[in-house]
């Protein structure tokens, strides 16, 4: 009995959306399980549905381990994820939503609004939400926009003062909060500190549909429609062609955003003639349309998980740190008369990764320390061990190597900038094998 890899990448995402599902989970746990399930079918369809369309438009007939043609995993792919996306949805709308709301967090339609929440979420606009939106007419003298991946956008059909209709491109900003808040503390805290029980907010789009007016000064708004897109991110490295990996994976990551979509979900009430413009100059196909009911994008309901109600989420888990290992510090070097006693597991995260650090510092300032050499696959934005790094080369003129994985998927990008950083220091950076992932 085989297995197929697709099929059971999807199969794994029902078990997460079956977390969002456990009433045993607290709220705010469940919207974090919601999110992460839309988040990780996004990646899905950047890469391993990718992947597959791009063996069918090869013309490969090869059959997948388990008996099926690349159009056969295809289709089966749709019926699963459609399935997936619409019963997340409606038990978003269903479940969660009345839940949230029972316990003071109030996610509102615009439609819905009172008069004072209204000058609010105007006033939001006018203030953070207007100085960063730019429309695109799409028309005889002005080509189609580029939709970036991953993007929400509104498509907006205008009508001049002579009757003529014309279609503008919209994209939501990613730079400000999906959710607005409709009070200062919605989110947040109080000016005195203080948690408030209730939170009030507004979908971003919504607030923008609602202030179309102000972006098209003299003509009439007709309708607009939320869209969103996803590109083909999985990235086909011609390695052996390749002079300069750093320089090639750069190129690489740069061309990713130009990737062909794979996806593009639309709600129900967008008409044809929109979605026909959508499909023809994003050439996307019918099999590749998702229609859905709003939000289009679930992913961004993390923003919820930053609310501090302690009540609607898990005990906060504090990673251990071994006995043996509590009271040494960077200076003095007692993490290496600790490791000299014996061997010292760490199980991550259970175990605290502090110590890796304080081990890394303590070797920077240690006189007896030559060289420090330390593979980095994954780096986060403001790691401790790059830092550590980055003091040993130029604090204390250790002599320090790293290798850096640059083909750690949708890490790259960070990666990159890690590596040119540690280079100006001095850090002697290699990036691995040319065909491997090291």
């Amino acid at each position: 009995l085989y297995i197929n890899r697709e099929i059971s990448q999807l199969e794994f995402n029902r078990r997460v959306f079956e977390e969002a599902r456990d009433p045993r989970n607290p709220l705010l746990e469940r919207i974090k399980f919601l999110s992460i399930l839309d988040s990780n079918l996004e990646e899905f369809f950047m890469v391993r549905v990718s992947g597959v369309r791009m063996q069918k438009n090869a013309g490969i007939t090869d059959l997948s381990i388990d008996g099926r043609t690349p159009a056969q995993q295809l289709a089966e792919i749709r019926k699963l994820a459609m399935r997936l996306l619409k019963e997340s949805r409606i038990y978003f709308h269903s479940t969660l939503l009345p839940e949230l709301e029972k316990n003071g967090v109030r996610i509102l339609n615009y439609s819905a609004l009172t008069k004072r929440q209204c000058e609010n979420a105007n006033r939001y606009f006018a203030d953070n939400i207007y100085p960063v939106l730019t429309p695109l007419a799409f028309d005889p003298g002005h080509p189609f926009p580029h939709i970036s991946n991953l993007s929400l956008n509104l498509a907006v059909i205008i009508e001049d003062t002579d009757g003529t209709r014309r279609f503008a491109r919209l994209k939501v900003p990613d730079s400000l909060p999906t959710l607005v808040p409709l009070k200062r503390s919605s989110g947040g805290a109080r000016k005195n500190g203080t948690v408030p029980y209730s939170h009030y907010f507004v979908w971003l789009e919504q607030v923008i549909v609602a202030n179309l007016g102000r972006l098209f000064p003299g003509m009439r708004v007709v309708e607009a429609h939320p869209f969103h897109v996803t590109r083909n991110g999985d990235m086909q490295i011609q390695e052996l062609e390749a002079l300069d990996l750093l320089d090639m994976m750069e190129t690489s990551v740069r061309r990713r955003r130009f990737g062909q979509v794979v996806r593009l979900v639309i709600t129900s009430k967008m008409p044809r003639p929109i979605r026909n413009i959508l499909q023809q100059n994003l050439r996307v196909e019918d099999n590749d349309v998702y229609v859905l009911d709003t939000p289009l994008v679930l992913s961004t309901l993390s923003q919820l998980t930053k609310i501090e109600r302690f009540d609607l989420k898990d005990k906060p888990f504090v990673p251990a740190t071994p006995a043996v290992l509590r009271d040494v510090d960077e200076d003095s070097g007692a993490i290496f008369d600790a490791i000299r006693a014996g061997n010292i597991l760490l199980h991550h995260p259970y175990d605290s990764f502090n110590p890796v650090v304080t081990f890394l510092r303590a070797a920077a300032r240690d006189p007896d320390v030559l060289a420090i050499k330390q593979t980095l696959y994954r780096v986060g934005s403001n790691s401790p061990v790059v830092q550590a790094l980055l003091e040993a080369a130029r604090d204390y003129d250790k002599q320090v190597a790293v290798l850096v994985e640059l083909k750690a998927r949708f890490d790259e990008e960070s990666n990159i900038g890690w590596s040119k950083m540690l280079e100006q220091e001095g850090v002697h950076v290699t990036y691995g094998l040319l065909g491997l992932k090291t």
